[in-house]
């Protein structure tokens, strides 16, 4: 019997699946999760050929800063969170009290996720995230999430058939994966369920209490955007990076306005989320709890950013005449081989330029003489498509 994901290659058949997913409630039943359940969850479930489609793409292209944010802080996105921060002002508070999490903070992972409760995603949650289990490339962890999604059914908090979510299995209003569901999802109205997807006392509760958990501090922001000095050292750049706002005011970081930085005990770091000609903003705290949610820096600058516009705040000054252009899938493997071709070690060319490529970006960079700002752009793979690897 195939009960493990070690198995996963010598599938080739119906036969296979069925007898995986054998295994798949056997270990449910050995885990406490009701035959009836099972039974109701289960039944019918095949592989969805669209979810591994999904999964399996890759990416068109790594989007710039600027092309993220116009597409998700926009004007219409804004007004509306503005609206249901008044809307909703109370039980915003009462979560706020409690879980020490600022209004507009929730609303602004709410704008974020769904579109404020709008698009939660069409996927039968328990077959997509079977799916995903079966599948060798993730099955490990999937596998657990297809468990955690059987026991939130077997704890009444919602029927199989309106369980819905996205393609990779994130549910309701704010797209908990079910483990993060189950650690901090919150009954919010006390009615006996934690429903996510209906209920907003159930999903702002869950919402602040995820982000209590993961370390919010009720008194301070999450980053601003600042004025970097002219001879800034490009190397101080980056999340690895931390200084108190007195160090950074001594190095000649400013507000955006040029301003000088506020006088309080803190730690931040500087991100450039689109490289030296663009933005730059001083980090703190709650913009890693953010990155604890999704880890994409664009996704934790767009959270603060569409925060700070529904109360009122400036949109972001500086860094707008940066080089736009898009570095597609090709043109990343491209930068990749050509950094390792010249003895700067990027990893495995796969076209997505992560950790390890910012890396070798940042020592090509010093070795050339240029900006230290890691950042993978295609200005970047012009200059290197002008030099010859070493004979």
């Amino acid at each position: 019997m195939l009960t493990n994901l070690a198995d996963a290659t010598t599938r080739n058949g119906e036969t296979d699946f069925t007898l995986w997913l054998q295994g798949l409630r056997k270990e449910a039943l050995q885990q406490g999760i009701s035959t009836q359940t099972l039974d109701h969850a289960l039944k019918g479930v095949r592989p969805i050929e669209r979810v591994i489609e999904l999964d399996h793409r890759q990416p068109e292209f790594t989007e710039t800063f600027w092309n993220y944010l116009r597409a998700r802080v926009t004007p219409h996105r804004i007004a509306t969170g503005k609206r249901l921060l008044q809307r909703h002002h109370q039980l915003l508070q009462r979560m706020a009290r409690h879980y020490g999490v600022p209004p507009r903070y929730l609303v602004a992972f709410w704008g974020l996720e769904t579109n404020f409760g709008k698009y939660q995603g069409r996927f039968p949650t328990v077959n997509a995230l079977v799916t995903l289990a079966y599948d060798p490339r993730r099955g490990e962890f999937f596998r657990v999430q297809a468990l955690d999604a059987l026991r939130i059914l077997d704890q009444g908090h919602i029927t199989a058939n309106k369980m819905k979510g996205s393609w990779a299995g994130a549910i309701g209003q704010l797209q908990f994966m079910p483990s993060t569901f189950l650690a901090n999802a919150v009954d919010g109205d006390n009615d006996g369920k934690k429903d996510v997807w209906s209920e907003l006392p159930d999903v702002f509760a869950s919402g602040a209490n995820y982000l209590h958990h993961l370390g919010w501090r009720k008194e301070e922001l999450w980053g601003r955007e600042v004025q970097l000095p002219r001879q800034f050292d490009w190397q101080l750049t980056g999340l690895k990076t931390s200084k108190s706002l007195k160090t950074w005011s001594n190095l000649g970081v400013k507000r955006a306005n040029g301003a000088p930085l506020p006088k309080a005990d803190m730690q931040g770091a500087i991100v450039l989320p689109q490289g030296h000609e663009g933005p730059a903003f001083l980090v703190y705290n709650n913009f890693q709890v953010i990155l604890k949610w999704n880890r994409a820096i664009n996704y934790a600058i767009a959270v603060g950013h569409l925060a700070d516009r529904m109360i009122g705040l400036p949109a972001i000054r500086n860094g707008r005449q940066a080089d736009n252009r898009r570095l597609s899938y090709k043109l990343a493997l491209e930068l990749q081989q050509r950094l390792n071709a010249l003895g700067f070690a990027s990893g495995e060319p796969d076209g997505v330029p992560g950790a390890r490529t910012r890396q070798a970006v940042r020592a090509y960079q010093q070795a050339s003489g240029l900006p230290t700002d890691g950042y993978p752009s295609v200005a970047l793979l012009e200059q290197l498509r002008r030099q010859k690897p070493p004979e």
